[in-house]
């Protein structure tokens, strides 16, 4: 009975985050221009006129395209809709082919930057889109930017990153980070995966399960650590690691969504490795009711940020970790979502030692308080897809 009961509450916050979240969204849609507003900042003052990133809007798009059929309402395939028309408005690159990086806030081009990331995510949103709609139209654009993948963006070893707006490679660095410019990601690779097995899922086609099949070989040979069960993250282009790095966020995330896509095209050979990097990340991540962030160097990151939480929530459920999926669930709605009328999640907290009485920072073994930081509601990488995601996530594991 206890244990019917926590299901049941576990269900029922979901759904209460989840139409938190959507209304936030349907708010912030952009009548005049197209597409959803791109910034609000911590003071929740909303930027109409601010850039709109092209990941922003795939993401927005696969969205309310997934909780449009999780929830059963036409309303919610009319905002993806909206997302939808944007994208292939305006996002879309009509001369080289391909999606941009971002586009001002009326629809004209600002970064033409053409990245193997984002044009992942336009064909996860496009395949999500058509299986809410039907519209073969978003089908056919999803295919033909599976095509363009493969053609401009992979290569004997993988998938490279970044290209200019002709599908020239140049530097990576917007998908590098932590003083090191990657040549090649294990974050791309997974999104790409990612991509391909939502538009699997919509089409069965096993030219795109090869594909897949490929890039599990791929994770399991160049990602996967298996002496310290991690992933590596950034690479060259010979797959050595640049960096003593262990994201904790983005192998509890790998670790339920490679095995999900591996169930689709009736792959079981990874999901050792996938329980691995979730038992490894409870291990050594798992604190105060929470997950940190990252360990760079032997040098652990403390802070609690947004997208690693929902995604510690899913990735411990599919490992059967459920008190620590509960726990952060309950960590999620007491410090991160914002309680603030008109304001969404917050994008992280960080602990603070706090006396007794309130007073001052204090030694370690000192009641811990979580202070937000000083970062934005939205922006091109803030919105609606890993909470909603983990919102989605617990309504399918978790059925009445």
């Amino acid at each position: 009975m206890n244990e019917r009961r926590a299901e049941l509450d576990m269900r029922v916050t979901a759904l209460r985050m989840l139409e938190d979240i959507l209304s936030f969204w349907q708010n912030l849609r952009d009548e005049e221009h197209g597409g959803f507003y791109g910034f609000m900042d911590i003071d929740l003052n909303l930027d109409k006129q601010a850039e709109k990133g092209c990941i922003l809007n795939s993401r927005i798009l696969w969205f309310f395209s997934e909780a449009g059929m999780t929830l059963k309402r036409d309303g919610l395939i009319d905002d993806a809709r909206h997302a939808y028309d944007f994208l292939t408005r305006h996002c879309l690159d009509r001369e080289h082919g391909g999606v941009f990086w971002s586009i001002s806030y009326d629809g004209k081009p600002l970064d033409t930057t053409k990245h193997t990331y984002n044009q992942a995510f336009a064909v996860y949103a496009l395949s999500a889109y058509y299986e809410a709609s039907g519209d073969k139209e978003a089908l056919e654009l999803a295919e033909e930017l599976f095509a363009l993948i493969e053609e401009k963006c992979a290569d004997e070893g993988g998938y490279l990153e970044a290209f200019d707006r002709a599908f020239c490679p140049i530097g990576n660095e917007k998908l590098s980070e932590n003083g090191v410019e990657a040549h090649r990601t294990m974050n791309t690779l997974l999104h790409v995966f990612e991509a391909y097995s939502g538009l699997f899922r919509a089409t069965k086609n096993p030219a795109v399960a090869e594909k897949m099949r490929n890039i599990l070989d791929v994770f399991e040979t160049k990602l996967y650590n298996p002496a310290l069960k991690r992933q590596e993250v950034f690479f060259d282009a010979d797959w050595k690691s640049l960096i003593d790095l262990t994201s904790y966020g983005h192998d509890i995330e790998s670790s339920w969504l490679t095995e999900w896509g591996a169930s689709l095209i009736g792959e079981t050979r990874v999901s050792p490795i996938c329980r691995a990097l979730a038992e490894n990340v409870r291990d050594k991540a798992y604190r105060e009711h929470s997950l940190r962030n990252e360990c760079e160097r032997g040098v652990e990151d403390e802070r609690r940020i947004w997208w690693v939480q929902a995604e510690a929530v899913v990735g411990f459920l599919n490992a059967g970790y459920r008190k620590e999926a509960e726990e952060i669930l309950a960590f999620i709605e007491d410090k991160i979502i914002d309680k603030r009328p008109g304001s969404e999640w917050l994008s992280g907290v960080a602990p603070q030692r706090k006396s007794e009485s309130g007073c001052g920072n204090e030694e370690a073994g000192q009641p811990l308080s979580w202070e937000p930081y000083d970062a934005p509601i939205v922006e091109p990488w803030k919105c609606p897809y890993h909470n909603g995601r983990m919102c989605l996530e617990i309504l399918r594991r978790e059925q009445p």
